[in-house]
C-alpha cells in the first residue's frame, strides 16, 4: 500500500503518452515509489525516468507498488516494466520474482543476481572469493550484540578492523544509515544509527582515496563502463549531500589518468558479470593513490534523479534519452 496520495505519482501530471516515432508503439510501466526509506528518491527517479522516455515517444505510465500495482499492470498490460524502486523488495529480488511471475520483461537484472547484489556483504563475500579487492569488513547482526554483548563485539571489531571504520546496514542504499567512525567512541553510535534502518551492520576497513562511481550498461553486446563520476564533498556523502544540490562537486568524467580509468571501468564491469548482472548497474569505490580501486557497493536499480550518478555518467557518454530507449529494448529482447 502506499504511504499517502500527497506522494504518489500522478499519471495525470506526466505529460503526453504518445508521440511521433512511437518505438512501435511500445508501452513502458515505471514502477516507482514503494516503502522503503528510499521511497521519495524513487518517486524522483521515476518521474525524470518516465519524461526522458515519453520525449522519446514511448507510452509511459507511472506505477506505486502497492495494492493497487497488479490491477494497474493488468489494465495496462506494458512490454515491458522499468522497476526504479530503490531499497528492500525493489532491489531484493522479490519484486523481480513477481515480474517473472506474471511474465512481464522488465529492465535490469534478474531474482538471483539481485539477491547477491542487495546484501552487501554477500555482494563483498562474492567478489572477494573473484580476487577483486574490498576492504576488510564483519558482518554482525543486532541479535548477536544483544546474545555476546555489545561491548566485548566491538572490542573485538576494533582489535581486528582498526580505526577507522565505516558503518553501514547490510541492506538498502542512499546512504541512510552510513557512518564513518573515526575514534572508538563513536561506534556505538554508529551502530545505533545503522541499527535504525535494518537488523544486519556491514562494519568495514575505511580506505582513503577518490571516490568513483563507474556505472554500466549491457545492451546485449556485453557490459561496458560509462564515464566514470568523481565525487567530491564537504563531509561525508550522505543522504543529504547525495540528494541536495550543492552539497557535493562532481567531474564527469573523472579527474583520472588513462591508467586510472581503466583500473575503475575493468573494476566495475568485473563486478556487473562476476555477479551476474543485467542491462545496467552503478559501482561504487575508493581509487588508492598507489593505484587500487577498491569495491564498496553495487546498485542495481541505481538513482535517476537529478543529482543521481549514472545519468551524469550516461550524459557524458551520449543522448541521455537515447540510451534510456536502448535499455527498454534490450529488456524487450529478454
Amino acid at each position: 500500500m502506499g504511504t499517502g496520495e500527497e506522494s504518489r505519482p500522478d499519471p495525470s501530471t506526466e505529460g503526453p503518452t504518445s508521440g511521433e516515432g512511437a518505438a512501435d508503439g511500445v508501452r513502458v510501466a515505471i514502477l516507482a515509489g514503494g516503502l522503503s526509506h528510499e521511497r521519495d528518491v524513487s518517486l524522483r527517479s521515476g518521474r525524470r525516468v518516465a519524461a526522458a522516455l515519453r520525449d522519446q515517444g514511448l507510452h509511459v505510465e507511472v506505477l506505486d507498488v502497492d495494492a493497487d500495482l497488479l490491477p494497474a499492470l493488468e489494465r495496462l498490460r506494458p512490454d515491458v516494466v522499468w522497476p526504479l524502486v530503490h531499497g528492500s523488495t525493489g532491489e531484493d529480488g522479490s519484486l523481480q520474482d513477481l515480474l517473472a511471475l506474471l511474465g512481464l520483461p522488465f529492465v535490469g537484472t534478474a531474482a538471483a543476481g539481485c539477491r547477491l547484489a542487495s546484501r552487501k556483504p554477500v555482494a563483498k563475500a562474492v567478489l572477494r572469493a573473484a580476487g577483486l579487492p574490498t576492504p576488510d569488513y564483519a558482518a554482525l547482526p543486532q541479535s548477536l550484540f544483544r546474545e555476546v554483548g555489545a561491548q566485548s563485539v566491538l572490542r573485538a571489531v576494533e582489535d581486528r578492523l582498526g580505526l577507522p571504520l565505516v558503518v553501514k546496514p547490510a541492506g538498502g542504499g542512499s546512504a541512510l544509515g552510513v557512518t564513518v567512525v573515526s575514534e572508538a567512541s563513536q561506534l556505538p553510535g554508529a551502530m545505533v544509527a545503522c541499527f535504525a534502518y535494518g537488523d544486519e551492520a556491514l562494519i568495514e576497513r575505511r580506505v582513503d582515496g577518490t571516490e568513483v562511481a563507474v556505472s554500466v550498461v549491457d545492451l546485449g553486446d556485453g557490459p561496458r563502463a560509462l564515464p566514470a563520476v568523481e565525487i567530491v564533498t564537504d563531509g561525508p556523502y550522505d543522504y543529504d549531500a547525495r540528494y541536495n544540490p550543492g552539497r557535493s562537486e562532481y567531474f564527469v568524467p573523472a579527474r583520472l589518468d588513462e591508467a586510472q580509468t581503466r583500473t575503475v571501468g575493468d573494476l566495475a564491469v568485473a563486478v556487473h558479470r562476476t555477479l551476474g548482472l543485467r542491462h545496467l548497474s552503478r559501482t561504487d569505490m575508493i581509487l588508492e593513490d598507489a593505484g587500487t580501486a577498491w569495491f564498496l557497493d553495487i546498485n542495481v536499480a541505481p538513482g535517476m534523479t537529478e543529482t543521481s550518478l549514472f545519468p551524469q555518467a550516461a550524459q557524458a557518454d551520449g543522448p541521455l534519452d537515447d540510451l534510456y530507449v536502448d535499455i527498454v529494448r534490450a529488456a524487450l529482447r529478454g
